[in-house]
């Protein structure tokens, strides 16, 4: 056996050890995740006593994060019916009465691309949340509307969206007993027609 095939055997045990470590992380970090009404959520990452592999999952799946107790996080990159969620589609976002993310810091919701990066817009708004001038219904509820031209007559609780494919990022920060227990459900996002 020469050097050349120990090399070629190093490399093909290196692909296959980097691509075995990745179907496992993308499993664990599934069985992580609690995804209601399109949105996904993982309240497990960051905390102390973690195994290795779970770390790994979750730097893979959310980078960067906080403990559950400081920030919650949830993604949806689907509308209501399971659909894609694309600028070429207007959606509105309703919080019911007394439903705006529980927090005892503040909450926002950013739209970035596919791969997770902000995208430009003709107001620079990339995030709305509890420090917007958001404006409540007559009923209680906050709409929020996610499309790529302005809504007329809201404009203060617009967010605006790419002409692609984007995900949604709601964060809560210093999060209420609810989001920490598992009971707040993020409402689903809603296409108007």
């Amino acid at each position: 056996m020469g050097l050349t095939s120990v090399v070629q055997g190093i490399i093909i045990g290196a692909v296959l050890a980097f691509l075995t470590a990745n179907f496992i992380m993308n499993a664990v970090a599934k069985t992580l995740q609690t995804t209601a009404n399109g949105w996904s959520t993982t309240l497990k990452c960051a905390q102390p006593g973690n195994s290795i592999l779970l770390r790994a999952a979750c730097a893979k799946v959310l980078p960067g994060v906080n403990v559950a107790q400081e920030a919650a996080y949830w993604t949806t990159k689907v509308d209501s019916t399971g659909k894609t969620l694309s600028g070429q589609h207007d959606y509105v976002l309703r919080f019911p009465a007394g439903q705006l993310p529980p927090n005892e810091a503040f909450w926002s919701l950013t739209l970035t691309d596919v791969q997770g990066y902000m995208v430009k817009n003709p107001v620079n708004r990339y995030g709305v949340g509890a420090r917007s001038s958001l404006v409540p219904n007559a009923d209680g509820s906050t709409d929020i509307y996610i499309q790529s031209t302005v809504p007329e007559g809201h404009e203060s609780n617009w967010l605006p969206a790419s002409a692609g494919k984007f995900k949604l990022w709601l964060r809560a920060y210093l999060p209420g007993r609810a989001v920490l227990e598992g009971d707040y459900r993020v409402p689903p996002v809603v296409e108007v027609h």
